[in-house]
């Protein structure tokens, strides 16, 4: 039995590595994005409004990010304590029976773990199409700016014209 709950608990162990490497690759491309989406912020005349929707969209990300990061902490004090329990613990197959329950248990939160980092990283993707977008957006509008600029300069043009001509 305590060689099953420790080959178990390498398997959790293992698994718990394999997710705080892909929670750091997500944050690392969350920041990575917030870190670009500030930077597209500076270098374009967004309006405030577009400005705040994208702070508050990085704000959420980084909130489910913070939150994905301590509920793997709260997997990793789990983890250490049943491998700690099963060191020491020389109990009856009860034992074992409740520590191989917290164990299904612990890899349901992993499997919810991995679900809510997929879904992080396809928040990322939304939130890297939506700047793509208001970038286009904001290039249209520049583009129909100056061609009113060109219409009012020749209107006012036209006008001059007729006012020296009347």
């Amino acid at each position: 039995d305590r060689d099953t709950d420790k080959k178990r608990i390498e398997e959790l162990l293992e698994e718990n590595m394999v997710l705080e490497i892909a929670q750091k690759q997500s944050m690392n491309e969350s920041a990575h994005l917030g870190w670009e989406l500030e930077q597209l912020s500076k270098s374009t005349d967004l309006a405030d409004s577009e400005k705040s929707f994208v702070f508050e969209l990085n704000e959420c990300a980084s909130s489910r990010i913070l939150k994905l990061e301590k509920d793997n902490q709260s997997l990793q004090n789990t983890i250490q304590e049943l491998r700690d329990a099963s060191l020491t613990s020389r109990e009856s197959s009860l034992k074992f029976v409740e520590l191989e329950r917290e164990n299904q248990q612990l890899s349901k939160k992993i499997e919810k773990l991995q679900n809510q980092i997929e879904k992080e990283k396809q928040s990322n993707q939304d939130l890297e199409t939506l700047s793509e977008e208001l970038i286009k957006d904001k290039e249209q509008l520049q583009v129909i700016m100056e061609t009113l600029k060109a219409d009012k300069d020749r209107q006012i043009k036209d006008l001059k014209q007729e006012n020296d001509h009347l």
